[in-house]
């Protein structure tokens, strides 16, 4: 894996990268650096761990139920965030993928923070820089000062407040291949499909070591 840390705008994601099924999408997210634009600082992190929904015949999906309100977004044009709230309190980020008009979006859940530690640190004190800071989609979205008002916020603009750029090569035998999680009142074989990617613990500890070795130089 090669690492480049220096803190300045990289190749922004294009939106062609999007335009594809989420499960397709979501495992080469891995690795890729998350960016958030707030108050003029940037605040990033490499995705670390990702799920994919597709479609309204996916019953984990919130589009299961269709076009609503709510689900609008997964059917507007890939790479735009799908923020939505959760269990009253937790603001989750989404990839919004594939086609117009087909619903599908891929979760970010995890992240290895890499710039905009000190503010991450004011906006998630939990945990701060100890193992399991980032480790899910709520953590991540507090940390990253993440809510509604950036639903539909387009990934791929160059003047965005949130987006996503290449970040490292993470090879494919390097990742976890898991169902997904949260969903256990989800009939099969909807439950047991096997749409999360998650960099391995020792990948990820090798890759946590040289960003530490790499900051210090």
């Amino acid at each position: 894996m090669t690492l480049n840390l220096e803190n300045k705008p990289r190749a922004i994601l294009p939106r062609s990268f999007y335009d594809r099924p989420a499960p397709q999408v979501a495992p080469q997210l891995i690795g890729c650096r998350l960016v958030r634009l707030f108050n003029g600082e940037r605040l990033a992190g490499l995705i670390t761990e990702t799920e994919a929904y597709q479609g309204e015949e996916d019953l984990a999906c919130h589009a299961r139920v269709g076009l609503t309100p709510r689900t609008a977004p997964m059917y507007g044009p890939p790479g735009h965030a799908y923020i939505y709230f959760t269990y009253g309190m937790h603001w989750l980020l989404n990839a919004v993928t594939d086609k117009e008009g087909v619903p599908a979006a891929v979760l970010i859940r995890g992240l290895l923070p890499i710039e905009g530690l000190e503010k991450m640190e004011e906006l998630r004190p939990t945990l701060d820089r100890e193992n399991g800071w980032l480790n899910g989609p709520a953590k991540l979205a507090q940390a990253l000062a993440l809510d509604g008002q950036l639903n539909r916020a387009d990934l791929c603009a160059p003047d965005s407040s949130l987006f996503i750029e290449v970040g490292v090569e993470v090879p494919s035998t390097s990742l976890l291949v898991k169902p997904r999680v949260g969903i256990n009142s989800v009939p099969e074989p909807w439950r047991s499909v096997p749409w999360r990617w998650q960099i391995g613990p020792q990948t990820l500890q090798k890759l946590s070591s040289d960003l530490r070795i790499a900051s210090d130089l």
